[in-house]
């Protein structure tokens, strides 16, 4: 119980440092859809109620909205990395995405290609089904968006979905926003393994 309170506070940590080293010009702000927004637009921005110390959720059947980039991007924004039993970091700067795997998560060294979606909060994480041995970090940079819905970070099976409109998810995974004062600063989740993924609103 101790050590898994740890790692969790270890991740949380983890995604402070990545804020520090980011500067608020270098990314697109995600914007919550205007369908979520204009519901509690008066209330006070709040964790998310999935924190960290939760377990995965299972979603079946439940639809929610992927939040968008405030400013679509161009060209799709790929990285590679080989990570192996030590661990390491990827991140893709540009969208504010970094992904902290623990020494031990993997068996072998292995390749993580992850992929940005051009429009949505969304990452396509291959080689899909790869399963971990430990918890695998997630943060994704939202700077100074006022929330006026509660954000989850959601498991999508088929990576050929369309993230217009609402979108059927399989799991919502364990996770927190992080906040300097009111305005948010990231999203931190938790996941043991890959495919598609994207922060919603619901």
């Amino acid at each position: 119980m101790f050590r898994s309170g740890l790692r969790r506070s270890l991740a949380i940590a983890i995604g402070a440092l990545v804020l520090a080293s980011c500067s608020e010009g270098s990314i697109s702000a995600p914007t919550v859809p205007s369908a979520a927004a204009s519901k509690g637009s008066q209330e006070t921005p709040q964790l998310d109620a999935h924190s960290l110390t939760g377990a995965v959720t299972d979603a079946l059947h439940l639809e929610l909205r992927a939040v968008w980039w405030k400013k679509q991007y161009k060209d799709v924004i790929r990285v590679s990395k080989t990570i192996d039993q030590s661990g390491g970091t990827i991140s893709i700067p540009e969208t504010g995405l970094t992904v902290s795997f623990p020494a031990g998560a993997v068996t072998g060294p292995i390749t993580i290609t992850i992929t940005s979606d051009q429009k949505y909060v969304a990452y396509k994480m291959e080689p899909t089904g790869t399963r971990f041995l430990k918890d695998v970090t997630v943060t994704t940079a939202i700077f100074g968006v006022p929330l006026r819905s509660q954000l989850y970070a959601v498991y999508i099976a088929d990576d050929n979905v369309k993230l217009s409109g609402k979108v059927p998810a399989l799991e919502i995974e364990p996770s927190t926003t992080i906040f300097s004062g009111l305005l948010p600063q990231a999203h931190v989740w938790i996941i043991r393994h890959f495919s598609h993924y994207m922060l919603a609103s619901g």
